[in-house]
């Protein structure tokens, strides 16, 4: 394939097994930006007098050769509208997908899972006495403290669970909230 200016623009020619065939790049599967700075290199290309500026529009022609042969995955012959002359260019190659990065520092299961056990149990602890408590006064009030109690500590929560040393004690406090709703209804009935 051959890429080259024509009347301000840019015009692949290539063989398709039938013979010699021009193709209008805007026509192929391409991305938007790489025609649009196709056609505006070829519109500079044929505007342009000088050395300078026809070793830019050389320049940025290679370049835009090279993202073309990319795209397409195949050789392109570059025409220097300045000079006439031609220019391989191939494809870059394809890059295999990196590594994901490694972590820091390994995970501290012993000791994270240790903590939310722990605050776990703190947790259950404190509001349940707390059922238990407001119980004496009202049955209705151990549910509606275990709303509360939810309710104002599930925003931290959810905030802290992605947070590496936090999560272990949101981890613990969920538990912590979740056992206590297993427990209300032997304070309930009791």
């Amino acid at each position: 394939m051959r890429l080259h200016v024509e009347a301000d623009h840019p015009v692949l020619t290539g063989d398709d097994g039938t013979g010699p065939r021009a193709v209008d790049p805007a026509t192929l599967p391409l991305d938007r930006d790489l025609v649009t700075a196709l056609t505006e290199w070829a519109r500079v290309a044929r505007a342009v007098d000088g050395e300078d500026a026809g070793a830019l529009v050389t320049r940025r022609g290679l370049q835009l050769a090279a993202r073309l042969a990319t795209a397409m995955n195949h050789p392109i012959d570059y025409v220097d509208p300045i000079t006439g002359g031609t220019t391989p260019v191939r494809p870059a190659p394809r890059q295999a997908r990196p590594a994901p990065a490694p972590t820091g520092e390994p995970t501290p299961w012993l000791t994270g899972l240790t903590l939310s056990a722990f605050l776990a149990a703190i947790t259950v602890v404190a509001v349940v006495a707390l059922a238990i408590t407001l119980h004496d006064t009202n049955p209705v009030l151990p549910l509606v403290s275990n709303l509360v109690v939810t309710a104002g500590l599930l925003p931290s929560i959810w905030l802290a669970r992605r947070t590496p040393t936090w999560r272990w004690v949101s981890y613990g406090v969920a538990t912590g909230i979740a056992l206590s709703w297993l427990v209300l209804p032997f304070v309930l009935f009791s």
